[in-house]
């Protein structure tokens, strides 16, 4: 685990995004498309941590990002390239454009400042979106990664913005996948190759300091 200085530094408010990963209704509400996965980022306190984050990063003058996967009634644009998009049109629950799915989850709460960028394809909140633009426009230096799943979407938001050049910073009890013993395995041996992994407390303490306070190394 990282430094409280080394964390603090990074976690500057002025250049630093949180970004929520598919926290959306119809992916880890009750009545999720992936039942399995929204037990698991819900039993496992993980939307309660994002949920602390948000607000913490609403307290504390930091920009917050929501990145929701959706797909239009007729599907025209999506991807049907690979076995998951498949799977995913004959899932009960739909994604489908302006839905109670695609809505961000309770208790993640969205303020008038936050911004929601929605995705008709692939796999990546970052590829092939609105997502970098916005990041560079704010002067984002650092983006902080949450949300679902594990398995897929959180590596794809992990690389991508590492490959553009943002630090990222990962709460490892802010993202969840199937099976529960993935997450930790996957971080540990992908995730904190590229990606200072931290905790929620952790985090939390350095977004709640007082605006303007200075880290001390002495």
């Amino acid at each position: 685990m990282p430094s409280y200085e080394k964390l603090s530094e990074l976690l500057d408010p002025a250049t630093t995004v949180l970004l929520t990963v598919e926290c959306q209704q119809g992916v880890v509400g009750p009545d999720s498309a992936l039942p399995e996965l929204a037990r698991e980022a819900r039993s496992s306190g993980v939307l309660a941590n994002i949920a602390r984050l948000v607000a913490a990063a609403h307290d504390g003058g930091v920009q917050v990002l929501h990145a929701v996967a959706e797909r239009r009634p007729d599907g025209r644009g999506a991807n049907r390239n690979a076995r998951l998009f498949r799977a995913a049109e004959r899932l009960p629950v739909q994604q489908l454009s302006g839905t109670t799915a695609v809505r961000v989850a309770p208790p993640i709460e969205v303020a008038e400042e936050d911004l929601v960028v929605r995705r008709l394809h692939g796999l990546s909140p970052i590829q092939g979106t609105d997502v970098d633009a916005l990041l560079r426009n704010l002067g984002c230096r650092t983006l902080v990664v949450t949300g679902v799943s594990a398995n897929v979407a959180i590596p794809n938001a992990v690389f991508d913005a590492v490959n553009r050049g943002y630090t990222v910073v990962v709460p490892s009890d802010a993202i969840a996948g199937v099976p529960s013993d993935y997450t930790p395995a996957m971080i540990r041996h992908t995730l904190a190759l590229v990606a200072t992994v931290a905790t929620t407390d952790e985090v939390l303490g350095c977004l709640r300091r007082p605006r303007g306070a200075r880290v001390t190394t002495a």
